[in-house]
């Protein structure tokens, strides 16, 4: 028979097992960096997407490593600056209509996840200003429709807007790091498709 005192040791060797695990941990943390926006996420590994930006994680690399886009060489034509400009304009409009569907759905889930897609959309904003080394414009508030598979269908309809749109763009840029930003882009906006194509059947 186990003693009284049995589960005062176990409790004791859990702990011990808890803080080896968290020296382990701590000590493999380390900094990784999204090339497509430049922004850092601390852990033992690489995430599978940017939780900023949502890029795949072949463009996420280790801090020392790293070169973001917007800071490379290289100037801007003006061709792919005026499809930056419609690019920000588009994210701009987008993270506000996700803005508005998260406050229509009665669904924490939903809400939350139209909020997640709003932030990925305003992140998309900020690196076109990087690249433009312009401020952020003023975000106006937009309008939505009230039910709920509506807005899946109308996000459907801007997703595949983007995709196609930013598609365009990487084959009119006329230099690497553009081409590789609206690549990126691109997948991004398509892989939102799939998410909210999930809810819709």
């Amino acid at each position: 028979m186990r003693s009284d005192n049995s589960w005062f040791k176990d409790l004791i060797y859990a702990k011990i097992k808890y803080v080896r695990c968290n020296l382990i941990y701590l000590k493999n943390m380390k900094t990784f960096i999204c090339e497509i926006c430049g922004d850092a996420y601390l852990g033992t590994e690489a995430p599978s997407k940017c939780p900023f930006c949502g890029a795949d994680r072949n463009y996420i690399k280790p801090g020392s490593e790293a070169s973001p886009l917007f800071k490379r060489a290289g100037n801007i034509s003006d061709q792919s600056r005026e499809n930056l400009m419609e690019t920000l304009d588009l994210e701009i409009k987008a993270n506000a209509i996700y803005l508005c569907m998260a406050g229509k759905s009665d669904s924490y889930e939903i809400e939350k996840m139209y909020k997640r897609l709003a932030k990925v959309e305003l992140e998309h904003a900020v690196i076109v200003t990087r690249f433009l080394e312009i401020q952020m414009p003023q975000t106006l508030s937009e309008q939505c429709n009230d039910d709920e598979v509506e807005n899946f269908k109308k996000t459907v309809e801007l997703e595949n807007h983007a995709t196609g749109l930013y598609s365009k763009f990487a084959k009119e840029a006329d230099t690497q790091k553009i081409k590789i930003f609206f690549t990126a882009l691109a997948k991004v906006e398509s892989e939102h498709i799939e998410l909210i194509k999930n809810y819709l059947q």
